[in-house]
């Protein structure tokens, strides 16, 4: 009986893996055929760069009805192929949605792309990963991983000056498996999240948006290192225990 659940589980997570390669495929080979789609993520993505959010919203606008799948889609295309700041996408969400519905699409999109980047590098293995991030992120990644543990991700996604992208890969080739990475994935990423939403949806009434920008940033940062350190500590604990046994 166990080794029939096994192998369920096994089958239903190859074929979660051919789905999440299977829409990487489609978006990749819809950005090389279709040049109109093409120009247009390039603008997208230009604007994100460029952290002009208000040209990144009248971009949205553009698309009408449309405006959530395109917002979607572009939060997913840079998180699997052009690391850029996705927090831009959030709060333009924000703005736009409301911090709700902004949050909602943030979140759930933002979690897509993380799941792909992590099929990518489970089916793929750390050679394409290598290719993928640069050498320095990849083994710094490595030393935090390695001393955090099944705890990485989530600390990971607390810190907001962490790349995404790069912890989605790098956790794609370590023993963690795909519904632990998900779950640490959500619950990290939200407090970021309903911030920059908020954020978003205020926009139009704030004078100083920089400063509340840096002051959410700098809740976050607390948010994470309070939990870093807490977990380091337990860690810490644990190697004690064992040496004295």
């Amino acid at each position: 009986m166990a080794v029939l659940e096994n192998r369920a589980s096994v089958k239903n997570r190859w074929r979660n893996l051919a789905i999440l390669l299977a829409l990487t495929a489609l978006l990749a080979l819809l950005y090389w055929l279709w040049p109109s789609f093409r120009a247009g993520v390039r603008h997208a993505l230009e604007v994100i760069s460029k952290a002009n959010i208000e040209a990144f919203r009248q971009y949205l606008v553009s698309f009408g009805i449309w405006a959530p799948i395109v917002s979607a889609l572009v939060m997913v295309l840079q998180a699997v192929l052009f690391p850029l700041p996705a927090f831009i996408v959030t709060i333009t969400n924000g703005l736009l949605f409301g911090a709700f519905w902004g949050t909602l699409l943030s979140w759930s999109s933002a979690m897509v792309g993380a799941a792909i980047c992590y099929a990518i590098a489970r089916v793929l293995g750390r050679p394409a990963v290598e290719r993928l991030v640069s050498k320095r992120a990849l083994a710094a990644a490595d030393r935090f991983f390695q001393r955090y543990g099944s705890h990485s991700v989530l600390i990971a996604r607390l810190i907001p000056v962490v790349s995404f992208d790069v912890v989605s890969y790098i956790a794609g080739t370590t023993s963690i498996s795909f519904t632990s990475f998900l779950v640490a994935t959500g619950i990290g990423q939200l407090p970021a999240t309903i911030l920059y939403s908020i954020l978003g949806q205020k926009l139009p009434a704030l004078a100083n948006v920089g400063l509340v920008a840096f002051g959410a940033i700098a809740a976050l940062l607390v948010l994470a290192f309070t939990v870093k350190k807490a977990l380091g500590k337990r860690l810490n604990q644990r190697e004690v225990s064992k040496v004295k046994q």
